[in-house]
């Protein structure tokens, strides 16, 4: 069977690493790349040739592979040029747009979201969504010292103590998690917001003051993401943000409700009462912002704030992300494929999640 790499069109990573050479080996895969897909990852086309990656043209790899791989989904049009019963694997979110079902099963192909592998310790190894929410969490707090103009830890000196800067960080999922650990290691003082009554341990456990409000709707049948509140207990939660905003120095806004909006956490007055010089990274731009005023892929000023909005934070690491994003991606081929040959066993929980589109 041919795995076939496709180049990013929007992004600096790579859907497969050239490090995963010995393990496509085992599993009897030849391979393809696409002439440049991991050049701004810094994975050269002479490395992947060295690795046993052929070079290859786009048009060569959609009509002969037989499991194709892209980290953004490729056009419609591309999705005909592709041979019948191949295998490809992508990011497609259906739980933020339905349509794409429909749009899919036009095509006599298999599709693989990896977004929707299961949040189970069995799959653990092939989540996506962790993996690049952890480098995003952990680079949210780089993006806030860019803009920031002081530091972080207290520091003692002869011409006076430096108090800490105070960060917030609004959702302790696995974005939050690393950004609470990544602000700790710089010096700040940290606290966290989340309605996820697991998240608490986790929080205190990195060093962070969890602050809780009461009323959440019960998460524990929700698979670790976040579920949906009531208003009532989001009004509770805005109040207490605007408090505790008002003391901050940093946000870092990583909130979302998977296929919903993102909840408004920090309301326009919140802003306009924050002290000048703060700054805001909003990784939950892509669903609307926990923030008023974030706008996706954009860097405003208001009040004096700044705030950020990149959900794809990760992108700017874009070679640990390559690495990571292809052993999620490799850990799952190995339940599929054996000797060469490709099984779509639907009664593989992980398989039958993930698998979202079928050739018959």
């Amino acid at each position: 069977m041919v795995l076939g790499i496709l180049k990013e069109q929007y992004f600096n990573r790579v859907s497969i690493a050239p490090s995963s050479s010995k393990k496509l080996d085992v599993m009897g895969l030849t391979r393809m790349v696409e002439k440049g897909a991991g050049e701004k990852a810094g994975f050269s086309d002479a490395l992947y040739n060295e690795n046993g990656f052929a070079p290859a043209s786009r048009e060569s790899i959609l009509a002969t592979s037989d499991i194709i791989v892209s980290i953004a989904p490729v056009s419609d049009s591309e999705l005909g040029k592709m041979k019948k019963n191949a295998i490809y694997i992508s990011m497609f979110a259906p739980y933020q747009n339905a349509e794409v079902l429909d749009q899919l099963a036009k095509h006599p192909i298999n599709v693989i979201s990896m977004d929707m592998i299961p949040r189970t310790t069995l799959a653990q190894s092939m989540d996506i969504l962790s993996s690049m929410a952890s480098l995003a969490g952990y680079k949210a707090v780089l993006k806030a010292t860019d803009y920031y103009n002081n530091m972080f830890p207290m520091m003692m000196t002869a011409a006076g103590t430096i108090p800490p800067t105070k960060v917030m960080i609004l959702g302790a999922g696995v974005a939050g998690l690393q950004a609470i650990a990544t602000a700790k290691r710089l010096g700040a003082v940290v606290e966290a917001f989340d309605t996820r009554t697991a998240a608490k341990e986790e929080v205190m456990s990195l060093g962070a003051n969890f602050v809780e409000v009461e009323g959440a709707t019960d998460d524990r049948g929700a698979g670790g993401y976040a579920v949906q509140q009531s208003e009532e207990y989001l009004e509770k939660q805005r109040a207490l943000v605007q408090e505790r905003a008002l003391k901050s120095n940093i946000i870092i806004a990583t909130a979302q409700v998977r296929g919903r909006k993102a909840p408004l956490l920090v309301t326009e007055d919140t802003i306009q009462n924050m002290k000048p010089g703060s700054v805001i990274v909003d990784l939950a731009a892509s669903t609307g912002g926990n923030c008023a005023f974030t706008e996706n892929n954009k860097t405003i000023v208001k009040n004096g704030v700044t705030i950020v909005g990149n959900s794809d934070l990760s992108d700017e690491l874009s070679g640990v992300a390559s690495t990571l994003f292809s052993n999620n991606i490799i850990n799952f081929l190995q339940i599929v494929v054996k000797d060469g040959i490709a099984n779509l066993n639907e009664e593989n929980e992980i398989i039958k999640s993930a698998l979202i589109s079928k050739s018959n």
